[in-house]
Order: structure tokens, then C-alpha cells, then sequence
């Protein structure tokens, strides 16, 4: 399974991410940002603080993540 390596902010909720083997690309989160986890998202400087984490996905402080490898496959095609 590739990992994400590197992940930065962009407006409107979007997130560019490269994973380990080069694949990078945008993706747009905004029609995600529902439900309890996520919910805190909608906030942008909260957004701003996603980060990589030890798995090679996609989180944030409050435990909210995405797994890398629909990431990967959305990308890849």
C-alpha cells in the first residue's frame, strides 16, 4: 500500500497530496466535511492543521483521518 509522504492546504478545502511513489495530485473535501469527526473541519484554521501521520494518512488533532488508498486510487486514475 502507498503512503502519502507530504499533504498542503489549499482554499476552498482542498488538500494537495504526493505519496511515496510520486503520485500527486488535488483533492476537494468540501462535500465530506459532515458528521461528528468531521464536522470541526468546516473551520479553516483547523482544516490547516492536517497533517501526515505514522501510517502515511491523512489526519487531523481531533482523530479525524482518511485512509490513504481511495486517496490513491481517486489520483491515480
Amino acid at each position: 500500500m502507498e503512503k502519502i509522504t507530504q499533504v498542503k492546504v489549499l482554499d476552498n478545502y482542498q488538500l494537495e497530496i504526493l505519496f511515496n511513489d510520486g503520485v500527486k495530485g488535488v483533492v476537494s473535501l468540501s462535500d465530506r466535511l459532515f458528521g461528528p469527526v468531521f464536522e470541526p473541519l468546516k473551520d479553516p484554521s483547523f482544516f490547516a492543521k492536517v497533517r501526515v501521520d505514522e501510517f502515511g494518512a491523512i489526519a487531523w488533532p481531533n482523530g479525524a483521518d482518511l485512509a490513504p488508498d481511495a486517496l490513491y486510487e481517486k489520483l491515480k486514475h
